[in-house]
């Protein structure tokens, strides 16, 4: 049972400590704000090109959905945490998007 991962004194032991490793360090956070920063500032300079047109909606829409997905996995440790809280995340954010479709959908927006 769970005597297995602990002493007799209800002291952790070395095997119940490797079950929470794995989450990020500082300098991880480190990594993933710059690598962010870095992404805000291309889509500063994206935003100034001007022969683009209407080219630049999608380009900000990936750049956008990629600093999304950086702050989802790391600064809300999605990626660290068990599936369930992933899934939960993931069903929340198609429902919500899904309901905002049909909202635009029954005011005409697409018409």
């Amino acid at each position: 049972m769970a005597e297995d991962a602990h002493t007799h004194d209800n002291q952790p032991t070395q095997e119940s400590h490797a079950e929470h490793t794995g989450h990020p360090t500082p300098m991880t956070y480190f990594k993933v704000a710059m690598i962010l920063s870095i992404i805000t500032a291309i889509e500063v300079a994206i935003f100034y090109v001007e022969d683009l047109g209407h080219g630049i909606i999608p380009i900000l829409v990936v750049l956008s959905v990629a600093k999304f997905a950086l702050v989802a996995m790391f600064y809300m440790h999605l990626r660290y945490d068990a599936k369930l809280f992933t899934g939960f995340f993931v069903g929340g954010l198609i429902l919500a998007l899904t309901i905002g479709i049909a909202l635009l959908g029954l005011f005409r927006f697409f018409g």
